[in-house]
């Protein structure tokens, strides 16, 4: 059984090791292995203007093991708009159909808890669109036709924005 929650403090080794478990998501859009301090940051870090309680980090767990992670912010690019920042599967789980689970919680959740949001919105940068552009076009994500540069430290590329409507 599959269970999607808010993450907490105290689920940080959890998220550290499901970052961990995919290490080649992490280089391709940082450039870099995962990192000892992934998980607290990902709790923990929001874009500039973006308030605290806007931001939730939920996981699917199966059982005691965090299966998969979102990253989600209400209001971003706008109050009508949440923006997934990170749809992560554990590596040892890929394949399975819960990174559509994990979506259809996060379309759950923010119809519950969000009501005013009616656009889902997701980037995909051009160093990881092999894994991940055709995850959300199966989603039934649509590319918006904004492109705009992506950068982390030395690696340059490009993020495409997609979005659903949920109405």
């Amino acid at each position: 059984m599959t269970v999607l929650r808010e993450l907490a403090p105290g689920d940080v080794d959890a998220l550290q090791e499901l970052i961990e478990s995919d290490p080649g998501y992490t280089e391709r859009v940082t450039g870099y292995p995962p990192g000892a301090a992934d998980a607290q940051s990902l709790l923990m870090m929001r874009p500039d203007g973006v308030a605290e309680e806007a931001k939730k980090v939920l996981g699917l767990w199966e059982g005691e093991q965090l299966a998969a992670v979102v990253d989600l912010l209400r209001g971003y690019p706008n109050e009508h708009t949440a923006f997934i920042g990170l749809l992560e599967v554990h590596g040892r789980h890929r394949g399975r159909g819960l990174g559509a689970a994990a979506y259809r919680g996060i379309e759950e959740f923010v119809g519950r808890e969000w009501a005013e949001v009616r656009t889902l919105r997701s980037a995909v940068v051009d160093t990881n669109a092999e894994e991940a552009q055709g995850f959300w076009e199966r989603l039934g994500f649509e590319w918006t036709g904004e492109a705009k540069p992506y950068r982390y430290d030395k690696l340059e590329s490009t993020a495409r924005l997609y979005e659903r409507s949920l109405c």
